[in-house]
């Protein structure tokens, strides 16, 4: 016999559900909640005959009312979906009626205008009174479009007042949620802000335009020959004439503000066309279409889907293989970021080959976007930056996003200290969780003036004008990201900023500023430069990253019959600590074709599979090989014998805490592993299979791919998306050398 267990109902949460208007909103919020079994009974309420009498028919509600009195009788939530201009009548019935206890919200698409309508109605706007405004919509209308559907993966809007009752927030909160939607909460002034600029102007335009060029004599040529292009633009002008009446009349003073804005930059525009202007075109033009792509992606991650898509991706790896050809990885990523900048600060035109077109590069090319650097591409990883010299960069329009980034963020803190403008600097839900203190302790010895959230963490305010000096700086733990913000800021400081490190770290921005013409003196432990140089433009050929070829250099040593190539791999000395280990640990790492491109060391490195046994690594060689230790400590696991890390208490600060993250997956796979503090001891064993938590951080799910070429069973890795970040084709590139691991679900 099959033991049966009976599904439980939903238990209702609210008892009677009243909807005042049945289109497509207000439909679709009825029937979506009736399907759910939240609300014990659904009522609707409309004016039209044919609307309530389709509401019932087609399961929208379970039953309708024309007199909105009766409705509200026993009411736990009243919805108001009716056009925006009609609220100001319904709210001033309502107040009329003893509503008890009920919770009112509504849909409108203006909110400053609907909470003085309540204002005016109630002589004070009711505490359970809810201002909600979904983003969404179709181009079908009335209560035959209802969907269920309509509301999932969008955005919806809730902008509670000060005295807005908490518990009346939570129902509507719950409600939408329940319906799919991403709930926000926002003021009501910059709610009516926002839409005005992304969703009113744009239908104004549109508007406008169609109706511009139906009034020409020749319009039916015009119309004739309009390409994708212009349908695509004007589609929205199909949108109900009445209904956008009422939205930009109710939410006036913020779209004439924002058409105001929009009508500036237009006759800017038209100043460079008539003056022939190129490269203010051509800034315009590449800032709008990379910005679109860029915002395209924030939204793709934190608006229009699941919060948890952004960690949903799963990567799988079959155990086996072995690893044999030509490789060449992504660009070098550190070398990616400091191109972007210093070609931004040069005098003249940089070219860029190389340019690693990963989330954390890419997020800096934005940044320097939105202060006002033209920059052609990226295209092949080919880039164009026309520089605007020490002093031109721009206030950005608003926060300057770097996704997961803490490179970008800590260069760009020391930076921006020294402009004449304030600077927000902000990140993914990963960065905003990283303590920025390392670098901003040593900056505000300089003078700058930077505020943070609690104990150092993003988002960074950053206030411009003041003047920095110069100091000079021990480092208390080696760190390539604190050494060049401050000498970054030490190109505007008064005297010198001198960099004394109590180890050797990657020393890209001492060798790329001299590459650019402006003089860094020093040698070993210290590094310093004085104000008053320039930058001038130049060439800059960026090599493959050693950090994402540590990967398959690893994978080749582990690998039986493994013979591999990697080509033109930056091996700047101060990178080269995991050839160093590996090699310690009995590698067979050659180095082929050494030259020098563009001031940096390159090489062609050849590895073919050995026996790697464990090793005390020396601290000594730690600073060099930092990012590279995840997929080091799989090389330990698979090593015979012990292998001993200390003087490594920087990993526990990266994109997670490395040590612990590596320490828990590895004990997974039945590898014996003893954190401390600074490092780990690792006991080589045979690797199982398992499922392990990559926490978000990329090397840390790339390096537990790798580890499948010696396991016994498959290894599952959550949290993958990341990976994205310093190493895009990272999948397609183990193909081709012959690992077997794939995101879940895809072939």
């Amino acid at each position: 016999m099959v033991d049966v267990t009976a599904v439980q109902p939903i238990e209702p949460m609210i008892g009677r559900l009243v909807v005042v208007g049945l289109g497509l909103i207000g439909g679709s919020f009825a029937k979506g909640l009736k399907q759910s079994g939240l609300c014990r009974e659904v009522v609707g309420v409309d004016l039209d005959p044919q609307s309530r009498r389709l509401a019932v028919e087609l399961g929208v509600v379970d039953r309708c009312e024309e007199d909105i009195a009766a409705a509200c009788v026993g009411a736990d939530v009243i919805q108001l979906a009716v056009p925006i201009l009609a609220m100001e009548k319904l709210l001033g019935v309502l107040s009329t009626l003893d509503l008890g206890n009920a919770v009112l919200t509504d849909v409108g698409s203006a909110k400053g205008n609907v909470v003085r309508a309540a204002r005016e109605a109630f002589g004070a706007v009711p505490v359970r009174f809810v201002p909600g405004h979904p983003i969404a919509g179709s181009e079908q209308s009335g209560v035959e479009a209802s969907n269920a559907q309509l509301f999932r993966r969008h955005k919806v809007i809730l902008t509670p007042l000060p005295e807005t009752d908490a518990a009346a927030l939570a129902v509507v909160d719950r409600l939408w949620s329940e319906l799919g939607a991403d709930v926000e909460h926002m003021q009501v002034e910059r709610h009516d802000e926002v839409l005005a600029a992304t969703s009113h102007l744009p239908h104004l335009l549109a508007f406008g335009l169609v109706d511009s060029l139906a009034k020409r004599n020749e319009n039916l040529e015009i119309f004739r020959y309009a390409a994708g292009g212009f349908r695509d633009f004007t589609r929205i002008a199909g949108s109900d004439p009445v209904m956008w009446h009422d939205i930009f009349l109710a939410n006036r003073e913020a779209v004439l503000r924002t058409l105001d804005t929009f009508r500036s930059d237009l006759d800017a525009l038209r100043d460079a066309v008539d003056a022939g202007d190129g490269h203010q075109l051509l800034g315009v033009f590449t800032r709008a279409r990379v910005a679109r792509e860029h915002f395209g992606k924030i939204l793709a991650r934190r608006a229009y889907v699941d919060r948890a898509a952004a960690g949903a991706v799963t990567f799988v790896a079959q155990p086996g293989g072995c690893v044999t050809g030509r490789l060449r990885v992504p660009g070098d990523k550190s070398m990616s970021h400091r191109a972007i900048m210093l070609g931004s600060l040069a005098d003249g035109t940089t070219e860029v080959e190389g340019f690693l077109e990963g989330e954390d590069a890419l997020a800096t090319l934005q940044a320097f976007r939105d202060m006002g650097v033209v920059i052609e591409g990226p295209h092949h990883g080919r880039l164009s930056i026309h520089g605007v010299g020490l002093h031109g960069l721009k206030p950005a329009p608003g926060p300057i996003y770097l996704g997961n980034s803490g490179t970008s963020m800590r260069l760009l803190a020391g930076l921006l200290a020294a402009q004449r403008f304030d600077s927000v600097l902000t990140g993914d839900a990963s960065l905003s969780r990283r303590s920025m203190g390392r670098v901003i302790e040593p900056l505000r010895e300089m003078g700058a003036v930077i505020e943070t959230a609690a104990d150092g963490r993003p988002p960074l305010t950053i206030r411009g004008g003041q003047s920095l000096k110069g100091i000079g700086y021990v480092l208390p733990m080696a760190s390539a990201q604190v050494k060049s913000s401050l000498l970054l800021a030490g190109l505007y400081a008064q005297g010198t900023t001198t960099v004394t490190e109590p180890a050797p770290t990657r020393d890209h921005t001492e060798r790329m500023l001299r590459g650019f013409g402006y003089p860094v003196s020093g040698n070993g432990a210290t590094a310093s430069v004085q104000p008053g140089g320039s930058l001038k433009a130049t060439r800059i050929e960026v090599p493959a990253d050693i950090s994402s070829a540590a990967f398959f250099l690893v994978a080749a040593s582990l690998a039986e019959g493994s013979d591999l190539l990697l080509e033109h791999v930056g091996v700047n000395p101060t990178r080269t600590g995991v050839i160093d280990i590996l090699r310690l640990m009995g590698a067979d790492i050659s180095v082929q074709n050494l030259r020098e491109v563009g001031g940096e060391p390159v090489a062609d490195l050849r590895v073919r599979h050995a026996r790697l046994k464990g090793v005390v690594i020396p601290e000594a060689l730690v600073p060099l090989a930092i990012d590279e230790f995840p997929v080091l400590f799989v090389a330990a696991a698979c090593a015979e014998g012990r292998t001993v890390l200390r003087g490594a208490q920087a990993l526990r600060v990266k994109e997670s805490d490395r040590i612990q993250a590596m320490a828990d997956g590895l004990t997974t796979l039945g590898v014996p592993v003893e954190a401390s503090a600074d490092g780990l001891i690792i006991e080589g064993a045979s690797l199982s299979g398992g499922e392990v938590d990559s926490h978000g951080d990329h090397r840390i799910a790339m390096a537990f791919s790798i580890a499948s070429l010696r396991a016994a069973a498959p290894i599952r890795i959550r949290d993958c998306a990341n990976v994205a970040t310093s190493f895009p084709n990272f999948l397609a590139l183990c193909g081709q050398a012959g690992i077997r691991v794939a995101q879940e679900g895809q072939s």
